[in-house]
C-alpha cells in the first residue's frame, strides 16, 4: 500500500481540488465545474434546438415542396415518399407547412422575450441601487402588469395596432417583463449585501461600476436560466395566438395554425394534429431541459470547495458571507 503523504505538521495531505472526505463525512466529492454539456439531457436538447435554429433560417429552402400549393388530388394523405408527414385538407405537403412556419414562430417567440428582456432586466439591477422610492414604484407596476391575462391583452393590443403577429408580440413580451424583473431583482439584492460591493462604495465606486463590474456578471446566470424558460413560454405563447387565429392570417404557415387547420378534420386524418403538436412540445421540452441545465451548471451546489490544504482552512472558507457565487433558484425565491 502506498503511504499517506504527511504536511510539514504531521498531518495526512489533502489532495488540491478535493475535500478531504474523512474531515468531512457524508460530503460528496463533486468536480471543481460541472459543464452544461456533460449532462445527456443538456446535449439532447442542444440537438433539438440547432435543428430547429436551421429550421429557422433555412425553412423555406429545405421545404421539399411549396408550403402554399394546393394539390386537389393529394388530400388528407397519409406519410409517403412524396409527403413525409402527410397532407391537409387542401392537399399541401405538411412538412413543407412546418418548416416554412418554423422562422415567423420562432422569430416572434424570440421578439417577446427580447421585449421582456430589455424592460425588466435592467430595471430589476438598476432600482436596487436608486432608491425606495423608485423601487416601491417598480413593484407596484410590475404587480399591476402580472394580473393582467395576457390573451386579452394581446386581442385588445392586436386590435388597437393591427392584426399582425409582431404587433400580438408586443403584449407578450411587455407581460414577460415582470418575470424578469422580479427574478434579476432578487438576484441583485442577493449579490449587493456582499462585502466586496460594501467595500468598492465605501471606497468611492459609483453605481455604474457597481453594476457593470461586480454585480452584472454575477447576475448573468441567473438571466440565461430565465431567457431559456421564458422562451419556452413566449414559444407556447405564439403557438396558443396562432392557434386562435389572432396576429396571422391564412395561408400563412405557423406552428399554431397548422395545428389549428389539423384539428378541424380529425376524423379524416387523426394522425395529423399529432404531428405539429410533438414539434412544439418537444421544442419547449428542450428549452426547459435546456434551463435546467444551466441552472444546475451555476448554482452553488455545482461547485467543490476551495483548493485548501487543510480542513481548517476550507471550513473557515465556507463561512465567509458574501463569496458571490451564483445565485440559485431556492436563494431567488427566499429573496422574492
Amino acid at each position: 500500500m502506498r503511504a499517506a503523504r504527511l504536511s510539514p505538521g504531521g498531518t495526512p495531505r489533502t489532495p488540491r481540488g478535493r475535500a478531504d472526505s474523512a474531515a468531512f463525512p457524508g460530503t460528496p466529492r463533486t468536480p471543481a465545474r460541472i459543464s452544461a454539456l456533460r449532462l445527456p439531457s443538456a446535449r439532447i436538447a442542444i440537438v433539438i434546438l440547432t435543428l430547429i435554429a436551421v429550421a429557422t433560417a433555412f425553412g423555406a429552402v429545405l421545404a421539399p415542396q411549396s408550403p402554399l400549393a394546393i394539390d386537389p388530388g393529394a388530400l388528407f394523405q397519409g406519410p409517403s415518399p412524396r409527403h413525409l408527414l402527410g397532407t391537409d385538407y387542401l392537399g399541401r405537403d405538411e412538412l413543407s407547412r412546418l418548416l416554412a412556419g418554423t422562422r415567423l414562430s420562432v422569430a416572434t417567440a424570440l421578439e417577446a422575450v427580447g421585449i421582456g428582456l430589455v424592460l425588466g432586466a435592467p430595471l430589476g439591477i438598476g432600482c436596487v441601487f436608486v432608491g425606495r422610492w423608485f423601487d416601491f414604484a417598480a413593484n407596484r407596476v410590475a404587480d399591476a402588469l402580472m394580473t393582467l391575462p395576457y390573451l386579452f391583452f394581446a386581442v385588445a393590443v392586436t386590435a388597437a395596432l393591427g392584426n399582425g403577429l409582431v404587433q400580438a408580440m408586443l403584449p407578450v413580451g411587455l407581460l414577460l417583463a415582470p418575470g424578469y424583473f422580479r427574478i434579476t431583482r432578487a438576484a441583485t439584492l442577493e449579490f449587493g449585501r456582499a462585502q466586496y460591493v460594501e467595500a468598492a462604495t465605501l471606497l468611492g465606486a459609483s453605481k455604474p461600476y457597481l453594476i457593470r463590474v461586480h454585480v452584472l456578471r454575477k447576475v448573468l446566470p441567473t438571466i440565461t436560466v430565465t431567457t431559456a424558460t421564458l422562451t419556452g413560454a413566449a414559444l407556447l405563447s405564439v403557438s396558443f395566438l396562432t392557434f386562435l387565429g389572432i396576429g396571422v392570417q391564412p395561408p400563412t404557415p405557423t406552428w399554431g395554425g397548422v395545428l389549428s387547420s389539423d384539428l378541424n378534420y380529425l376524423n379524416l386524418a387523426p394522425w395529423a394534429p399529432f404531428i405539429p403538436g410533438a414539434l412544439i412540445a418537444v421544442t419547449v421540452g428542450a428549452l426547459n431541459a435546456l434551463a435546467d441545465a444551466f441552472r444546475d451548471r451555476a448554482g452553488a451546489g455545482t461547485l467543490a470547495l476551495p483548493e485548501l490544504t487543510s480542513p481548517e482552512a476550507s471550513a473557515a472558507a465556507s463561512t465567509v458571507p458574501g463569496t458571490g457565487g451564483p445565485v440559485t433558484s431556492e436563494e431567488v425565491a427566499d429573496a422574492a
